[in-house]
């Protein structure tokens, strides 16, 4: 079975890595960098595996799920030493999604089969 884990759990599990393994959490900025690169490495395999490019020999190493993780790592960082919780976060921000687009995507055109 797999082992489930809460948004706060996590962030708490990373912040223990941190301090533990990795000595200290990176700058902010250099966060911010690494999440761009994850995020890109995550494009990498969605427009191969997805969209019209094909996978180079060196595409073959990319794993979709791991590069999720890496991406969700690094944001669990910057949430972390920025004082976020992503839990509050979330739940307000699925909050505020529901209140403004409750019948923005029902009427929107583009998306009715």
């Amino acid at each position: 079975m797999k082992n489930e884990l809460t948004i706060p759990e996590a962030q708490k599990q990373v912040d223990e890595w941190i301090k533990t393994v990795g000595v200290r959490y990176f700058s902010e900025l250099t966060n911010m960098a690494v999440l761009t690169e994850e995020v890109g490495e995550l494009a990498r395999i969605i427009a191969r595996r997805y969209g019209d490019q094909s996978f180079k020999k060196s595409d073959e190493e990319y794993n979709l799920a791991d590069e999720m993780a890496d991406v969700l790592w690094v944001l669990i960082c910057l949430a972390n030493q920025t004082g976020v919780d992503l839990n509050e976060a979330f739940q307000k921000n699925m909050e505020k999604k529901t209140k403004r687009d409750s019948d923005r995507h029902k009427n929107n055109e583009k998306l009715q089969y």
